[in-house]
Order: structure tokens, then sequence, then C-alpha cells
């Protein structure tokens, strides 16, 4: 198994980026996709999420109107577009697929910074 998020960088504020998330290993289209993100001295938080055919997504509040999460199932991949990007933005970025029928499945990607500075 493996998620393969890409895309971070350094950004001055009002910019955007989009990230990325190439899964593989297992399948992708039966998981719901979620993006995560940590920033130093805090916990990790729920960003946004998405279905597994992508119907319904949801976002924190403070990312509502500026981030979009959505997922391409014939390419495994899952992706974070982020307008309008603040200083608090600024944090390590997780992909997260997860699962659950009879046992749970919940895998991590490895993260990418991302850096909101003038």
């Amino acid at each position: 198994v493996q998620l393969v998020e890409s895309g971070g960088g350094l950004v001055q504020p009002g910019g955007s980026l989009r990230l990325s998330c190439a899964a593989s290993g297992f399948t992708f289209s039966r998981y719901r996709m979620s993006w995560y993100r940590q920033a130093p001295g805090k916990e990790r938080e729920l960003v946004a999420a998405i279905t597994r055919a992508g119907g319904t997504t949801n976002y924190a509040d403070s990312v509502k109107g500026r981030f979009t999460i959505s997922r391409d199932n014939a390419k495994n991949t899952v992706y974070l577009q982020m307008n309008s990007l603040k200083p608090e933005d600024t944090a390590v970025y997780y992909c997260n697929a997860y699962f659950k029928q009879l046992f749970e499945y919940d895998y991590w990607g490895q993260g990418t910074q991302v850096t909101v500075s003038s």
C-alpha cells in the first residue's frame, strides 16, 4: 500500500497550490479519502474528505470556500485545490485512505510541506 503526496511548496499569501495523492496497492474506489494537516506544535486536523464515488465532500470551517477536494477513481488519485492561501495554512499535509467493513483499513501518506509566507 502506498499513498504518495505531491504538490507542496512555498507560496505567498493569497496564492494557490494543488496537492495530489497517488494511491496504489489497494482498491482506491472503495475508500473514503481525506486530507489532514499538522502544523508545528499542533495536533493533526481534518481538512477535507470525500466519499468513495465523490458525491459528498466535507471541509473544516477554516478552509470552506477556499479549498476543494476531488478524486479521480480511474487514476487512483485524490486532489486538494487550495486557493487564497493564508499563513495559518502552513503545515504538513497528509493524505488518508479509510475503509471499514468487517475490519478497519486506515492508510497514510508521508506528507507534503505547504508553507505560506511572503
